[in-house]
């Protein structure tokens, strides 16, 4: 929208995802398997033909509790999908997903995925309408995640490309490309790419996901974010490793953003001085836990950042979504962070003046 207000120096938003309620969501269900790669249409709480009017009234919740917390730049929430990734990776021409593959997860456990058995392609647009409504709900910054082509290569098994991954993922990419102009066409203010298998497969990654997330952002004119992590706080506990084993390597991606995780590894910030004048979207809330940081404690986090990159480019997050956790500790945590960004602003005697636009 022409009338939202430009961005405060170090803004605050959320990677994606925003705990769906229970009344939508049986999380017991979703937290005993994998994030799911196929359909998981068990896990809703509400049948059709009412399930989208509660998506449509649990994303406002996410909406109106992402704004009361005093957050930026904001996402729905993700409260109509299963995955971060499986609501678009399913809806492509070219996958079975009633007779699916079986692979393994980056964490090495057994995992269903889908299986190509044809061309990728994109048969309709898949989150413009999610768009629409979060642009018809709020008046400030929005960004809308999409699955990355390199990590839907890897959560799929190939049986028509004769293993040709590079060529997969190209595809992948196109059909993510005109989602992509899609999205903004709507409104979409930001766009972000979920690329986390980048971490996980550094191998294949170092041969192909460079040039399948460029072609995944050719001719997009908005700004743009590509996420990357070592997983669900609640569902990977051991990030012993303070650094990225594929981070560096994404200063020559065509994204004006890079977004980590980096409270709960603990990571390494002298990496940031070699972005390459990339902006980082920085983790300073772990979720690893449902501990509810002090604002003193994120204010520190934002402060050990500002010794490496410059505030102005700086934007602040949790590690990762926070789909996983409870609405009361998620929201604890955002407006903890948002407090703290507003602390650290006044070190820096900036106020809410405009950083970012």
């Amino acid at each position: 929208m022409s009338s939202r207000q430009p961005l405060p120096l170090l803004p605050t938003t959320v990677v994606g995802s925003y705990p769906q309620p229970s009344w939508l969501v049986d999380h017991e269900k979703l937290a005993s398997r994998l994030p799911p790669r196929v359909r998981a249409r068990d896990v809703w709480r509400v049948a059709e033909p009412l399930l989208q009017e509660a998506q449509d009234d649990a994303t406002l919740i996410a909406i109106r509790d992402l704004e009361r917390a005093g957050i930026d730049i904001l996402t729905d929430g993700e409260m109509r999908r299963e995955s971060y990734s499986n609501h678009f990776a399913t809806a492509l021409d070219g996958v079975d997903i009633d007779n699916p593959g079986h692979t393994l997860s980056r964490s090495n456990r057994p995992d269903i995925v889908p299986r190509i058995v044809g061309p990728i392609r994109r048969r309709h647009p898949v989150e413009v309408r999610d768009v629409q409504f979060l642009r018809a709900n709020t008046d400030r910054t929005i960004k809308i995640t999409v699955p990355g082509p390199f990590t839907m290569t890897q959560q799929a098994v190939d049986d028509y490309y004769g293993g040709d991954a590079a060529r997969v993922a190209m595809d992948y990419a196109a059909a993510v490309n005109e989602e992509i102009h899609d999205l903004v066409a709507a409104g979409a203010d930001i766009i972000q790419i979920d690329e986390p298998y980048i971490q996980a497969r550094v191998e294949q990654a170092q041969r192909y996901a460079i040039p399948a997330i460029n072609r995944a952002l050719e001719g997009v004119t908005v700004p743009t974010v590509l996420h990357t992590c070592f997983g669900y706080g609640v569902l990977v506990k051991n990030k012993s490793a303070n650094e990225y084993p594929f981070l560096e390597e994404l200063c020559d991606a065509a994204v004006d953003q890079i977004s980590i995780e980096a409270a709960q590894p603990k990571l390494d910030l002298s990496v940031l001085e070699r972005m390459d004048g990339k902006t980082i979207v920085l983790g300073v809330i772990d979720l690893g836990s449902e501990d509810v940081e002090t604002v003193d404690i994120v204010a520190e986090r934002i402060r050990a950042a500002l010794r490496y990159i410059p505030a102005e480019r700086l934007v602040l997050a949790p590690d990762c979504g926070m789909k996983y956790h409870s609405r009361q500790a998620s929201f604890g945590k955002l407006k903890a962070m948002a407090d703290a960004a507003l602390l650290v602003r006044g070190e820096l005697g900036a106020g809410d003046v405009a950083g970012q636009d």
